[in-house]
């Protein structure tokens, strides 16, 4: 799916996997997004990668002039199978590329590929800092509602730290049962 600026939202590959990284080191170090202290390395970044992907998950990113500015994907909300219908998303956006509505891009087009895939429900676990209104606001502008607050449940970078859980019924939600199969 190419966009009319020339951004090419497409399926990640192993070949991304080092901009991906880099992308998340920068937000685990500097950032407020991830509960994470230390930047996974590739090679844990490519175990991940295998999860998400091996899942039957959908993992994309956002391309412009042959570079990744951005990634998003969805992974299962809990190992149990009563949950096997519902997604937690991920996003993250190059600091040079944040404000430009990429975001939002990857968000449109992970919530139609969840969907397409037969999932009902998105949940997004958002950290909560000075810094995660961007997030809150990315995550209504594509529909999300925010769900429960879980005040100061993670210490990072000096400060506790809560969280925002926000969801997205995905097609049918819970109107109707489950596509069979699943």
């Amino acid at each position: 799916m190419a966009n009319s600026d020339d951004t090419l939202i497409r399926a990640a590959t192993r070949e991304d996997l080092p901009a991906i990284t880099a992308i998340y080191a920068d937000e685990v170090e500097n950032g407020s997004a991830s509960f994470e202290t230390v930047p996974p390395d590739l090679a844990e970044m490519t175990t991940r990668f295998e999860t998400v992907t091996g899942g039957g998950f959908p993992y994309i990113v956002a391309e412009r002039d042959g570079q990744v500015l951005g990634y998003a994907y969805a992974g299962a909300y809990h190992k149990r199978a009563a949950y096997r219908f519902t997604v937690e998303d991920s996003v993250y956006i190059d600091r040079a590329a944040r404000g430009t509505g990429l975001g939002k891009v990857l968000m449109h087009a992970l919530i139609e590929r969840c969907a397409q895939a037969g999932f009902r429900q998105m949940i997004a676990i958002i950290s909560r800092s000075a810094s995660s209104d961007a997030s809150i606001g990315l995550h209504r502008a594509v529909g999300f509602v925010t769900v429960g607050e879980l005040p100061d449940v993670g210490f990072k970078q000096g400060e506790w730290r809560g969280i925002t859980i926000m969801q997205l019924a995905l097609g049918a939600g819970a109107s109707a049962p489950p596509p069979p199969g699943r």
